[in-house]
């Protein structure tokens, strides 16, 4: 394997780990605060149970999770060191208040879990809010840092040489909003759907279905409210990447040629060599709205920007159409949901719909993965986005192929180990739940 490739290869499998794990550690902390509050003003045993589970699966997630991040740093020096040697003196103000936002979800994480019967309930409880605020806060700083890759400002470029810099500007930098609001939501929808997931699988198996129920509709209310803002969120992010971005539009749209009215393409296979895309289906003039809000307006294409500067499109688009569909998916579930929750109360026990959640579980985590493919595959063949090319940011030391393939036998353990520790906690909750309500 070329040592370009594998260090990309590697940045990406540690990357593609690591966001599961960054996503259930800033969401679950408040299912957990919302089922612990339930407890405190109902003194119904079922929440606490509820709150106890959750509490230990977040203790996992936020283990692993550190781990895969503390390789990452790592990973930033070691494979790209052009990068980060250019790079780290301006973007690295979000890295450092990452660094306190942890340390501060970190103590908190340890009196919540030890807290029980030896503190003020309402400030045990406080003490789970922090658990989530922290890691919400984290994530949206690591997210602010890769949109500062996005839309690189906070210094002057001249002649090679990065100058007058200011880290708070490139820390706010103008995508940082749209990619932390799009991030923050995807996390909550990926989330809530999975943890609802399982819980509807439970409750269809008839195990412990009080408990399995109360913990299903705290989970499938974040997670369809999620759902249902990720379209506003994705439609801003849309207009906010046509501004920017506008190559990486192009390849998400596999739009190869630049034309006024242009048209919303929907699946379709695209072809590199002859500019075209095949079984698509085609929405006139729905392409330029999305991008400028005028259905007549000009979206600029591939054909305007120089070839060794085009995303590969094929990649792009296909994890663009599949985070979108999956998107969607869900968002019809949440509709699904809420009409009975407020209008079909016969609806809310049924089957069908409890098997909908059930399918999807993973539909989440997998639009995760395909947005973040668009996000960085999209951005190439740049690093710092029409400044420096990951081609020139790369390690010059030899070898980085077996580091991938070591890396890629400790990411697979590590996912066998978390999947086993979670399956025990599932069947550890039951026979709890059992103890204490049987």
């Amino acid at each position: 394997m070329d040592d370009f490739i594998a260090a990309r290869s590697q940045m990406a499998l540690s990357l593609g780990f690591h966001i599961i794990f960054s996503c259930i550690g800033m969401v679950m902390p408040f299912f957990m605060a919302v089922s612990h509050y339930y407890w405190i003003k109902t003194n119904n045993d079922v929440y606490k149970n509820v709150t106890k589970a959750w509490s230990k699966g977040v203790a996992i997630f936020f283990a692993t999770g550190a781990v895969s991040g503390t390789v990452l740093s790592f990973e930033l020096g070691l494979l790209w060191p052009t990068f980060m040697k250019h790079a780290g003196p301006i973007f690295g103000m979000p890295f450092s208040l990452e660094g306190t936002a942890f340390f501060i979800e970190a103590i908190a994480l340890g009196f919540f879990l030890y807290g029980w019967g030896r503190f003020n309930k309402w400030f045990h409880w406080f003490t789970g809010v922090i658990v989530g605020i922290s890691g919400l806060i984290s994530g949206i700083l690591v997210v602010a840092a890769n949109a500062w890759m996005n839309s690189p400002a906070g210094f002057d470029y001249v002649d090679g040489q990065y100058i007058n810099i200011d880290p708070i500007k490139a820390m706010f930098n103008k995508a940082w909003f749209s990619q932390s609001l799009h991030m923050s939501l995807a996390a909550f929808a990926a989330t809530g759907f999975a943890v609802a997931g399982i819980h509807a699988l439970m409750i269809l198996k008839n195990k412990n279905v009080l408990f399995h129920t109360k913990a299903f509709k705290i989970a499938a209310v974040f997670g369809c409210i999620a759902a249902l803002l990720q379209t506003v969120s994705g439609d801003h992010s849309a207009k906010d990447i046509a501004k920017r971005q506008p190559a990486k539009l192009a390849a998400m749209e596999a739009h190869f040629k630049t034309e006024s009215s242009a048209s919303l393409i929907i699946g379709g296979i695209p072809n590199e060599k002859t500019k075209t895309v095949d079984y698509a289906i085609r929405i006139p003039g729905a392409l330029s709205f999305l991008a400028h809000g005028d259905f007549k307006s000009e979206v600029k294409g591939l054909d305007q920007i120089p070839a060794d500067e085009q995303p590969p499109v094929a990649i792009t688009h296909y994890a663009f159409q599949v985070m979108v569909g999956l998107g969607t998916i869900m968002m019809l579930i949440a509709v699904l949901y809420f009409i009975a929750v407020l209008r079909k109360k016969n609806w809310r026990n049924s089957k069908w719909l409890l098997k909908l959640f059930v399918l999807a579980t993973p539909m989440g985590f997998i639009a995760v993965e395909a947005g973040w493919t668009v996000t960085e595959v999209g951005r190439q063949p740049w690093i710092i986005n029409g400044v420096m090319k990951t081609k020139d940011a790369v390690t010059p030391m030899p070898g980085i192929a077996y580091s991938f393939y070591l890396f890629t036998a400790v990411y697979f353990s590590l996912a066998l180990i978390v999947i086993y520790m979670l399956y025990r906690q599932i069947k550890m909750v039951g026979k709890l739940y059992d103890v204490d309500n049987g």
